[in-house]
């Protein structure tokens, strides 16, 4: 196949591809051939059906796939011998069109942009400060009065005494829509904490300011969108018998708090706090540190980008920041956004921080292992409790969903190679000092 450049400005790239009737008819014999010996047709043994026949019966299907056969021959090979890279898929056009008939050469026109060439990072060469927090004994004992809060017991309240919101009410229940007592719809002595929405909307506050004895019915209205369809949009009615009201009392911080939450005792909870909170600090640092490392990198290299990948992650960028500030629109039907300088400019640094960071872990030889990608689809698929097995089956059969859950962790990997080879400084501050510098980073 003839290939003939037609542009080269820049990153941007143009070539026409001459594929001759001959080549074409000879690609097409050829497959014929490959295919021949399988082939068994009425009238004629297996393997010996004339390729005459065969190619007035298989000919044109056949020309379709040796078409696009020769053509992405043609491609890899273009890119073996120029080393281009292309930044998105080559765009492929078909110089005649509709008007191309058996027997025309073929003459297909195909442009890109490539990738630009990469300059050199001395990664020793960056001096970076790592921030370190330790946990004082003030942010323990704030940690483990969290603790006591989410471990709260309940005590009873004086007889007569009126429910109120945080209290927990003991009662019987029966639900019936339209008279009928459905499934799943009654319990005994259940205990429900007054504001934890954890009952149908409406339900909890029509408990408030019951007390023990009260026979009170419930009416509410079950969701639109329901998860028993059966239930869905109706009205139900429940008739309650309250038991016994309970006001919230926090737990003791103490050995049997500590054992609630599997530690041996309350020293040894308190180390475990103290570990999980410097833990945290930790990531909180990394997340500084990484900016300054991206910001070093971004400083340190210059190099021409493709307009379509600084035009698609501006787009992007611009959709995103509009969502969030446009939090009432869930879907995607609304007006074109615009894209602002200030997008292109973020673009432009992502983009170029892109290829870098991916030029860097190339040459290192960095890899995304299997367990490390099934533990992203783990993480992930917790989101959809009860349906994990067929987010596991979508994400299998989803080439850009598996991509979208490598790409973070290969980017945290090459972070990781550039910290071990960078000049790091160890810099002890406080939460606080810490927090703020966090803050910073979410403003840009």
């Amino acid at each position: 196949m003839q290939v003939t450049e037609t542009l080269n400005d820049g990153l941007k790239r143009a070539y026409q591809l001459l594929l001759t009737a001959q080549e074409l008819d000879d690609k097409v014999n050829q497959k014929l051939a490959e295919a021949q010996p399988d082939i068994e047709m009425k009238g004629f043994r297996k393997g010996k059906v004339p390729m005459a026949l065969l190619k007035k019966q298989f000919g044109q299907r056949i020309l379709g796939e040796a078409m696009q056969e020769s053509i992405d021959e043609a491609m890899g090979q273009h890119f073996e011998e120029t080393g281009d890279r292309p930044a998105l898929q080559p765009k492929i056009e078909m110089v005649d069109g509709e008007n191309w008939k058996e027997g025309d050469d073929v003459t297909v026109e195909m442009s890109y942009e490539a990738l630009p060439e990469i300059p050199e990072v001395d990664l020793k060469a960056i001096s970076l400060e790592k921030m370190v927090v330790k946990a004082g004994e003030d942010e323990v004992n704030e940690a483990l009065e969290n603790l006591a809060e989410t471990a709260q017991d309940f005590e009873p309240r004086k007889k007569g005494t009126k429910a109120k919101d945080g209290d927990q009410v003991v009662f019987d229940f029966v639900g019936r829509v339209d008279g009928e007592a459905f499934e799943g719809g009654s319990a005994e002595d259940y205990p429900l904490v007054l504001g934890s929405g954890s009952f149908i909307p409406g339900f909890e506050e029509q408990l408030v300011g019951v007390k023990a004895g009260d026979e009170p019915d419930v009416t509410v209205n079950f969701p639109e969108d329901y998860q028993a369809e059966h239930l869905a949009g109706k009205e139900a009615v429940f008739s309650c018998t309250v038991k016994e009201v309970k006001a919230p009392k926090k737990a003791e911080i103490n050995d049997e708090l500590a054992q609630k939450f599997g530690a041996e005792d309350l020293a040894a909870l308190k180390a475990d706090v103290a570990k999980r909170l410097e833990e945290e600090y930790s990531g909180a640092a990394r997340a500084v540190m990484k900016r300054a490392l991206l910001d070093a990198l971004d400083e340190a290299v210059s190099f021409d980008l493709p307009p379509s990948l600084v035009e698609a992650e501006a787009k992007q960028i611009a959709h995103q920041l509009w969502h969030e500030e446009n939090p009432e629109v869930e879907g995607h039907d609304h007006g074109e956004v615009e894209v602002s300088d200030e997008h292109t400019k973020l673009a432009e640094r992502r983009v170029r921080l892109g290829l870098l960071l991916a030029e860097l872990g190339q040459k290192a030889e960095v890899e995304v292992t299997d367990a490390e990608m099934t533990q992203a689809i783990m993480n992930q698929a917790r989101q959809y409790p009860g349906q994990e097995r067929q987010f596991f089956e979508f994400i299998q059969q989803n080439q850009q969903m598996q991509q979208q859950l490598r790409a973070p962790i290969f980017e945290d990997k090459v972070v990781d190679y550039a910290f071990e080879l960078a000049t790091v400084s160890e810099k002890e501050v406080s939460k606080d000092e810490l927090q703020k510098v966090v803050e910073t980073l979410d403003d840009e």
